[in-house]
């Protein structure tokens, strides 16, 4: 790979103290990393760069027709002061995956993981010490040809970008959602099962009326009979059934229009681990309304890369409002959410083989 090092990179004790107060994508690395493709030449070797703004010429395709998709996944500190990265090769096979619907040159396993490795290793000042926070990676790839022409990009650009985390919810404080009936996220054939910015535009208009109810998050039904739950925002949901060892973990099943979210595959194995049973169901608004209703669902939380585990206390909808248990964060959703954390940060044993150290 070419390193050109950034010649104006922010001093350690000034760089420490913004990761102190990272919140979450308010800072950038010192570098960055860019890899080109052609239809005619394949991937070129990528570089490592100081991290700044991209020039693109107006009539990039990207700009007309939406041709970009990303990633998101994290680097943790762990107790010896080393680094590791969680699950990296399902991100790179996500990546992959994500890249063949939208029309975009699939990127070889091997080399993802070599941009992940570098950026990384040499930005390594950036990452946080404190559990629960984490270098936040975001690996994204845009369509690069110029004209204005309907379609697939024969060009395209992969860049890599890292940004200190801290926690992008509050575990203590539960969010509240609101149910939307009027508009749809993904559809069977679509591209729901993408990670692609297209996606996240077009929820931005429900999110906005989920804050009109006073609401921090959105959820989404289903675009056909409009009554089985699929995702809170961009993030899988998970209901608990039940209490103590006697529960039961469950989350609507992936019918390809759910993001198949790596936290979401890990909370399954995860809850197993811990001793509960785990179920992937077709769950309505009913079920969730009336299963709060009479106490057989106890707890809910949302699931991903950038939050980790968000309880989820209150939910509105047109049907009406309903609030889970006490409204707090319960006792299952934070013990999950805390075996997660240990795994990643290094304070319990991996037993799934998912943390890579930074080679």
């Amino acid at each position: 790979m070419k390193i050109t090092l950034n010649p104006n990179a922010v001093p350690a004790a000034q760089r420490d103290e913004l990761v102190a107060n990272c919140g979450f994508g308010k800072y950038y690395t010192d570098h960055m990393i860019v890899c080109d493709w052609s239809e005619t030449d394949g991937w070129a070797e990528p570089e490592l760069v100081p991290y700044g703004p991209i020039t693109l010429d107006p009539a990039t395709a990207v700009f007309h027709y939406g041709q970009e998709i990303f990633e998101g996944m994290k680097a943790y500190r762990q107790p010896d002061g080393s680094i590791s990265l969680f699950r990296p090769e399902a991100n790179a096979r996500r990546f992959a995956k994500s890249a063949a619907r939208l029309a975009l040159p699939e990127m070889p396993e091997d080399l993802f993981l070599e941009t992940i490795h570098t950026l990384v290793r040499q930005d390594a000042g950036w990452v946080p010490k404190n559990v629960g926070e984490s270098l936040y990676l975001r690996p994204f790839m845009i369509a690069t040809e110029v004209g204005l022409g309907v379609r697939p990009s024969n060009k395209a650009k992969y860049i890599l970008i890292a940004t200190p985390a801290g926690a992008y919810f509050d575990p203590s404080k539960p969010v509240s959602v609101w149910i939307s009936t009027e508009y749809v996220r993904a559809a069977q054939g679509g591209t729901g099962e993408a990670k692609c910015g297209g996606n996240y535009a077009a929820s931005l208009i429900a999110q906005k009326a989920a804050a009109a109810q006073g609401c921090d998050q959105v959820v989404w039904i289903d675009a056909i009979e409009r009554k089985w739950i699929e995702e809170m925002g961009g993030m899988n949901l998970y209901f608990v059934k039940g209490k103590g060892k006697d529960a039961t973990v469950v989350t609507p099943k992936l019918t390809g229009t759910l993001l198949p979210g790596i936290t979401r595959d890990s909370i399954l194995s995860v809850a197993k681990d811990l001793g509960y049973k785990t179920d992937e169901v077709m769950l309505s608004i009913d079920d969730w309304r009336d299963g709060v209703a009479s106490g057989e669902i106890t707890e809910i939380f949302a699931c991903g890369t950038a939050a980790v585990i968000a309880p989820v206390g209150q939910a509105k909808s047109s049907m009406g409002t309903w609030i889970t248990g006490d409204g707090k964060p319960g006792a299952i959703t934070m013990e999950i959410r805390n075996h997660m954390l240990g795994i990643q940060h290094g304070t319990i044993a991996d037993t799934h083989n998912w943390v890579t150290a930074i080679k």
